[in-house]
């Protein structure tokens, strides 16, 4: 008899509960996610960089309201995007509505969508996920299931660090008020070399780590080569 596997322990309902809270200002400019707003350039621009999106097949993985699956689908990809929040998801839906585009959205677990559609896709995103759930491991790993062997996987998170405890949290929480206190848990940042353990056990070649960088000031968000608090990482499945 088979087995199916439960896929629901890499999922932290208090981590869903977070975003579901907050769902309904998920497309308000001004809101918590002014900062997501803000930074989804960056994110298209960082993937335009090792492959363009026009005709490709994505999988945004931890879509929430659906900011970078919009920008991938109006860049010309066909996108399916998923979410363990069921009031994200229904934010995303709706949203469509008004800008008119197709995205595929499902409530599943990466690891579930793996066992099913594994090798399908020529492009995954993974964008501020990782550092909330129990085993951002298993979700590296899954990502690596479900790309094609000449894909490629982009994946964003903050390091973990005493530099990146301050900015990102005390920072961005407590002094600029750019995110809900309590949105992040430094023990659950995630340290590059840590990234790149993942993503090797997971079969991928790590061949690239950029940083996103915040000027209060200018209030505008940059790309560069310091990696201590948020950064982008691409990888490719290693080739045998």
């Amino acid at each position: 008899m088979n087995e199916k596997t439960d896929h629901s322990s890499n999922v932290d309902p208090e981590e869903i509960a977070k975003f579901e809270a907050l769902a309904h200002r998920w497309w308000d400019r001004d809101s918590e996610f002014k900062p997501l707003h803000d930074m989804n350039p960056l994110r298209l621009d960082y993937i335009e960089r090792f492959t363009p999106m026009a005709g490709m097949k994505i999988l945004d993985v931890g879509c929430g309201g659906g900011i970078l699956s919009e920008g991938m689908a109006r860049a010309g990809a066909t996108v399916t995007a998923i979410d363990m929040g069921e009031a994200p998801l229904s934010v995303a839906k709706l949203h469509l509505l008004e800008s008119q585009l197709e995205v595929e959205y499902r409530q599943i677990p990466v690891e579930a969508l793996a066992e099913e559609q594994p090798n399908q896709y020529d492009i995954i995103t993974c964008m501020e996920m990782l550092e909330h759930v129990p085993d951002p491991s298993s979700t590296i790993q899954a990502c690596s299931d479900l790309v094609k062997p000449e894909g490629h996987l982009f994946f964003s998170t903050i390091n973990r660090n005493l530099k990146s405890y301050m900015m990102a949290i005390i920072g961005a929480e407590y002094v600029l008020n750019l995110l809900p206190k309590g949105t992040h848990e430094h023990d659950k940042f995630i340290k590059p070399a840590e990234m790149e353990q993942w993503t090797r056990h997971a079969n991928l070649a790590l061949d690239d780590l950029t940083g996103m960088h915040y000027n209060p000031l200018t209030m505008v968000y940059s790309l560069g080569s310091n990696v201590d608090v948020n950064y982008f990482a691409h990888a490719r499945p290693l080739q045998d």
